[in-house]
């Protein structure tokens, strides 16, 4: 367990007196879009990329287990994405880390209860993290795009995904082990 984990839980508990629920919401990527591209990464790129978005998320979780289960309602949120279901995405590497994370989920889900441990894969999500990635001009065809082709002609914003967060938080009480794609339909269309 890292020292960071340790003082971000011992942090909470003493200022909220107890842990009932983790988000697990850090992630990294470096944009190599095409995935053919096999020089644009090297292990280093998949190392770190693989620490924050996998290695990161157990290490909150180990560090916040005892504490969840003293909760009436433990439960951790892993944010994934939908790279990690369809492997597309911002890179080969990014999108196999969000599918470890998935895995992971599953098995932590498995055999942690009763903490109920699930993940929300959102897709294309507006704001200002992906336009930096992505440049104005490939940003703005790729929001008309999912806005034009899914089916129900929207793309996701943060406040949208974060209602799902909640819903596993706070009210689906008796769902564990679920990757929950949010997209607005847009992984019918790939």
């Amino acid at each position: 367990m890292t020292k960071h984990a340790e003082k971000n839980i011992e942090e909470t508990v003493s200022q909220w007196g107890r842990i009932d629920c983790l988000v697990n919401n850090a992630g990294t990527t470096k944009f190599v879009f095409d995935h053919s591209n096999l020089e644009g990464l090297d292990a280093e790129d998949f190392l770190h990329i693989y620490k924050v978005n996998v290695v990161g998320p157990f290490q909150m979780v180990r560090a916040c287990k005892e504490h969840l289960l003293k909760s009436d309602n433990p439960s951790v949120v892993n944010i994934s994405s939908i790279a990690g279901i369809k492997g597309i995405g911002s890179s080969m590497a990014y999108a196999s880390s969000k599918g470890a994370l998935n895995t992971m989920t599953k098995s932590m889900a498995r055999n942690l209860g009763p903490i109920r441990v699930n993940a929300v894969c959102p897709g294309f999500i507006q704001g200002e993290w992906l336009k930096k990635g992505l440049g104005d001009d490939i940003y703005n065809a790729s929001l008309k795009n999912v806005e034009n082709s899914t089916p129900l002609g929207l793309a996701v914003t943060p406040e949208q995904v974060a209602d799902v967060i909640y819903n596993f938080i706070d009210i689906s009480k008796t769902v564990t082990g679920e990757t929950f794609l949010v997209d607005g339909g847009y992984h019918l269309t790939i």
